[in-house]
């Protein structure tokens, strides 16, 4: 879901073509691996909410830790890179994901909903390790013109994590779940806190293996012999050393809206995968257990996986800023659908969503660098910092669907994406602070 920027340093790539291929087909298992562990807290959720008799607002506290981590952990880890390079990164970012996963044991074991929150805070920082790492090194690893190819090829595996996490979620975590929500609050304590142990033994195995997976893949990168990447140092102008003022990233507008665009991007993304298990179960929309409807989410994610294809050939005869205005205005109209009718309507309009959010997050990063020269690194950088919007808008839903429901609680996202439209048709046209004057 994310890019980070590359520097406008001077780059230099050894080793044969063969073996960056081959980097490049291990690199992207790594996109995979983190879009297969955020989608899978969609899964968690209506989990962990049933298992500790939670409200939205409070069990949507696992997207705002998640996401914060973006916001937390992006900078030190880019330093990190700066440090020992991408590859070692790329180990410790596995490495601390792994240990986050484990932490799911002693967790389920306590049951304790705040041990949840710690593991999923190491997996996120771990996670944002490989972001920081992996995204710039595919981008390098072969010619700039065809970097944004690599990075879309790259991204539709991100996709298809995010597809397929759901299914396993509904299959190893949600397959215990035999009760409703409503049924498990009039248990008497001492049946309540059994079935809440045994509830939460259910995470225990799927996140065992999760963390094998994880080491074994640590041990892969550390062995493969990647292509050295060389660096140099970007240097922006010294305003005393020429004769053109210091430019500021926060003189382009195109960015600084662009900025906006991706917090609420990422945000409603984030608050209507979040809801979906719970909102496909209500008996108005969809009437299903949560093991059913968790299953539905993959077509949400799946829709976006092959969005992403078509949108890719579809970015080569239209323009970004008018494709991005065209989707976000659908994406927008299918919310309203759902939240005016109900049944099957209802569903899937919501779940076709995700076919139109498929192309909104490199039309909003690609215009929002437009233009910036030497500060596009530092662009890029503000731009994948704005991705804790994950974190503060679906935690905003929450607070909204414990008073008004879920069902009319999703008029936030439907605010973000008049907000993409404006930015896609207007606001995302290059111009700094000086032309405005």
């Amino acid at each position: 879901m994310a890019l980070t920027g590359v520097s406008n340093s001077t780059v230099t790539v050894e080793e044969t073509g063969a073996s960056k291929r081959a980097a490049m087909a291990v690199v992207t298992s790594l996109f995979f691996v983190w879009g297969f562990l955020t989608c899978l807290n969609d899964i968690l959720i209506p989990h962990l909410r049933t298992i500790f008799d939670l409200n939205f607002a409070e069990v949507m506290l696992v997207q705002f830790v998640w996401f914060t981590g973006y916001a937390v952990f992006a900078i030190p880890a880019g330093k990190l890179v700066e440090r020992i390079g991408y590859k070692p990164t790329m180990v410790i970012g596995l490495l601390t994901m792994a240990t986050g996963a484990l932490l799911f044991l002693p967790a389920a074991s306590v049951p304790a909903f705040s041990y949840f929150l710690a593991a999923l805070i190491v997996v996120s920082a771990g996670i944002t390790a490989l972001q920081v790492s992996a995204n710039p090194y595919v981008a390098i690893l072969g010619p700039p013109a065809t970097a944004s190819s690599r990075l879309n090829l790259a991204q539709a595996f991100n996709s298809l994590g995010t597809t397929i996490a759901p299914y396993f979620g509904s299959v190893l975590i949600l397959t215990a779940a035999t009760m409703t929500p409503e049924a498990v609050k009039q248990l008497p304590p001492a049946a309540f806190q059994a079935y809440r142990i045994t509830q939460a033994s259910s995470v225990k195995m799927p996140y065992l293996f999760i963390a094998l997976t994880l080491v074994i893949l640590a041990l892969v990168i550390f062995f493969f012999k990647l292509p050295r990447i060389r660096t140099g140092t970007d240097k922006v102008a010294d305003a005393a050393n020429t004769d053109q003022p210091l430019d500021s990233i926060w003189r382009h507008r195109n960015l600084v809206l662009g900025v906006v665009g991706i917090f609420v991007y990422v945000g409603a993304e984030v608050a209507i995968g979040s809801f979906l298990v719970n909102y496909l179960s209500l008996p108005e929309i969809g009437g299903m257990s949560q093991q059913s409807a968790a299953k539905y989410v993959s077509f949400y994610w799946g829709f976006a996986m092959i969005g992403r294809f078509a949108g890719a050939a579809i970015l080569q005869k239209v323009q970004a800023g008018k494709l991005l205005g065209l989707v976000a205005v659908v994406a927008g109209a299918l919310v309203l659908l759902s939240m005016s009718s109900f049944g099957s309507l209802a569903m899937w309009s919501i779940i076709f969503v995700g076919l139109f959010n498929s192309v909104m997050f490199p039309s909003i990063f690609t215009l929002g660098i437009a233009g910036l020269g030497p500060l596009t690194g530092r662009a890029s950088g503000l731009l994948v910092t704005a991705i804790v919007g994950g974190a503060v808008l679906p935690e905003l839903e929450g607070l909204l669907a414990d008073r008004i429901g879920i069902h009319h609680a999703f008029i936030i996202p439907v605010l973000c994406y008049i907000f993409i439209a404006y930015y896609g048709f207007k606001g995302s046209k290059a111009r700094t602070a000086t032309a405005e004057a």
